[in-house]
């Protein structure tokens, strides 16, 4: 055997990303279990997930370190930066998690009701330590909707510093939704864990929205006068 041919052979095993679980059990769907979700190949060094992507583990000194190296470099820009980098990561989400949940279920994606598609999208999520969440999808008829994020990631490694962090988050909301249903969406977090509450909210919506629950939001507006505002229709006034 040629040094070239084991070279091959080693680039084989380092590049090919295969979870050995879902090969066993290739219809199983119940599958978000820490031990099932992640394959830790020890010998590659690689930690594959169900999705069959490759993963690395960090701490939040990594977080940390992102956070405050952006607001050294940029200063108060590091918050639209962060939104940029979630809702580019959520736009190639979107197509990916598209193609891989028809393979997945057989079914195609506008086949399914949408609180099983979100379902189906977040839970990976979830394995992956961005937290549980929660769909408020009742006034989803008005344009738009609230997302609750439970032990988000940047909140609890930032702790309380009584503003929004979560920027990334909402980012990826704003880029997943709008390439899912084709439209142009925004998102901000009208309240979060970092500012003494029990967990991170968000809204999601039109521009024109958005626009409005930020002004009111750097009025000093709580996440319930938004909510009710946005519910009497005066963002359209």
């Amino acid at each position: 055997m040629t040094l070239s041919t084991i070279a091959q052979k080693e680039k084989k095993v380092i590049t090919k990303n295969e979870h050995f679980l879902k090969s066993k059990y290739p219809k199983k769907h119940h599958h978000y279990r820490l031990e099932d979700f992640f394959c830790f190949q020890n010998k590659t060094g690689k930690i594959i997930d169900w999705n069959e992507s490759r993963n690395i583990l960090v701490t939040e000194d990594f977080i940390i370190g992102l956070i405050e190296g952006l607001e050294q470099e940029v200063g108060s820009a590091s918050s639209v930066v962060m939104y940029n980098i979630g809702a580019e990561w959520g736009k190639k989400d979107a197509e990916f998690f598209r193609d891989w949940f028809e393979k997945e279920y057989e079914y195609g994606i506008n086949d399914i009701a949408l609180p099983h598609i979100l379902e189906a999208w977040w839970w990976s999520f979830t394995s992956q330590g961005w937290g549980n969440w929660e769909v408020d999808l009742s006034d989803q008829k008005n344009g738009f909707m609230f997302i609750n994020i439970f032990d988000s990631a940047v909140a609890r490694t930032l702790g309380d510093v009584e503003k929004p962090v979560c920027h990334i988050y909402a980012g990826l909301f704003a880029g997943f939704f709008s390439n899912l249903i084709q439209k142009e969406l925004d998102c901000i977090e009208i309240h979060c864990y970092a500012m003494g509450e029990t967990y991170c909210k968000f809204l999601l919506g039109k521009k024109d929205t958005i626009d409005a629950a930020t002004f009111w939001q750097n009025e000093g507006a709580t996440a319930k006068d938004i909510e009710k505002q946005l519910q009497n229709g005066e963002y359209l006034k």
